[in-house]
Protein backbone atom coordinates (compact mmCIF):
# COMPACT_ATOMS: atom_id res chain seq x y z
CA UNK A 1 0.00 0.00 0.00
CA UNK A 2 0.71 3.45 -0.60
CA UNK A 3 2.39 6.04 2.21
CA UNK A 4 -0.06 8.88 3.19
CA UNK A 5 0.50 11.79 5.98
CA UNK A 6 3.70 11.28 7.92
CA UNK A 7 5.12 7.97 6.08
CA UNK A 8 2.75 5.37 7.86
CA UNK A 9 0.57 3.09 5.25
CA UNK A 10 -3.16 3.72 4.71
CA UNK A 11 -5.25 0.38 6.03
CA UNK A 12 -8.62 0.83 5.49
CA UNK A 13 -10.88 -0.48 8.51
CA UNK A 14 -12.88 -3.40 7.65
CA UNK A 15 -16.43 -2.04 7.21
CA UNK A 16 -17.97 -4.68 9.81
CA UNK A 17 -16.42 -2.73 12.54
CA UNK A 18 -19.21 0.21 11.40
CA UNK A 19 -22.52 -0.20 13.46
CA UNK A 20 -25.30 1.61 12.49
CA UNK A 21 -27.51 0.74 15.96
CA UNK A 22 -23.95 1.86 17.84
CA UNK A 23 -24.65 5.62 16.96
CA UNK A 24 -27.97 6.83 18.33
CA UNK A 25 -28.40 9.47 15.21
CA UNK A 26 -28.29 6.52 12.29
CA UNK A 27 -30.39 4.37 14.32
CA UNK A 28 -33.28 6.72 14.22
CA UNK A 29 -32.54 7.40 10.54
CA UNK A 30 -32.44 3.45 10.35
CA UNK A 31 -35.98 3.05 11.90
CA UNK A 32 -37.40 5.69 10.45
CA UNK A 33 -36.47 4.69 6.45
CA UNK A 34 -37.76 1.10 7.86
CA UNK A 35 -41.28 2.09 9.39
CA UNK A 36 -41.71 3.35 5.77
CA UNK A 37 -40.58 -0.08 4.22
CA UNK A 38 -37.01 1.42 3.36
CA UNK A 39 -33.74 0.53 3.79
CA UNK A 40 -30.19 2.60 3.49
CA UNK A 41 -27.51 -0.16 2.54
CA UNK A 42 -24.99 2.47 2.53
CA UNK A 43 -25.87 3.87 5.76
CA UNK A 44 -23.04 1.89 7.43
CA UNK A 45 -20.48 4.19 5.57
CA UNK A 46 -21.68 7.08 7.74
CA UNK A 47 -20.99 5.29 11.01
CA UNK A 48 -17.20 7.11 11.52
CA UNK A 49 -18.27 10.22 11.14
CA UNK A 50 -19.64 9.59 14.49
CA UNK A 51 -16.59 8.29 15.86
CA UNK A 52 -15.08 11.28 17.45
CA UNK A 53 -12.63 9.11 19.84
CA UNK A 54 -10.97 7.88 16.40
CA UNK A 55 -11.71 10.75 13.62
CA UNK A 56 -12.87 13.80 16.07
CA UNK A 57 -15.46 16.19 15.55
CA UNK A 58 -16.58 17.47 12.22
CA UNK A 59 -15.31 21.06 13.60
CA UNK A 60 -11.93 19.72 14.36
CA UNK A 61 -12.19 17.74 10.96
CA UNK A 62 -13.22 21.01 9.13
CA UNK A 63 -10.08 22.53 11.19
CA UNK A 64 -7.73 20.39 10.52
CA UNK A 65 -8.29 20.38 6.66
CA UNK A 66 -8.57 23.96 6.28
CA UNK A 67 -5.04 24.33 8.46
CA UNK A 68 -2.94 21.53 6.77
CA UNK A 69 -0.64 23.49 4.53
CA UNK A 70 -0.66 26.26 5.92
CA UNK A 71 2.54 26.88 7.85
CA UNK A 72 4.42 25.46 4.32
CA UNK A 73 2.79 28.03 2.53
CA UNK A 74 3.23 31.13 4.66
CA UNK A 75 6.88 30.33 4.88
CA UNK A 76 7.06 29.86 1.07
CA UNK A 77 5.40 33.02 0.73
CA UNK A 78 8.03 34.90 3.17
CA UNK A 79 10.65 33.34 1.10
CA UNK A 80 9.76 34.47 -2.24
CA UNK A 81 8.80 37.86 -0.75
CA UNK A 82 12.49 38.06 0.69
CA UNK A 83 14.45 36.31 -2.48
CA UNK A 84 12.40 39.07 -4.43
CA UNK A 85 13.25 41.67 -2.22
CA UNK A 86 16.66 40.87 -2.27
CA UNK A 87 17.13 40.01 -5.58
CA UNK A 88 15.07 43.02 -7.47
CA UNK A 89 13.22 42.30 -9.69
CA UNK A 90 13.56 43.37 -13.05
CA UNK A 91 9.76 43.73 -13.85
CA UNK A 92 8.73 47.64 -14.08
CA UNK A 93 5.72 47.04 -14.98
CA UNK A 94 3.87 50.05 -14.94
CA UNK A 95 6.97 52.48 -14.41
CA UNK A 96 7.12 55.67 -16.75
CA UNK A 97 9.50 58.05 -17.71
CA UNK A 98 9.04 61.66 -17.66
CA UNK A 99 8.19 61.70 -21.34
CA UNK A 100 5.12 59.25 -20.79
CA UNK A 101 6.98 55.60 -22.16
CA UNK A 102 7.43 52.78 -20.04
CA UNK A 103 11.15 51.67 -19.06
Amino acid sequence: MGAHGHGEAYKIPDPSIYKVDDIPKLKQVKEALGRQGLKDPWLRNEVWRYDTAQWGTHAQRLRVFMTRGFVYGLGLAAVTVVAETLLGSNDHHGHHDSNGGHH
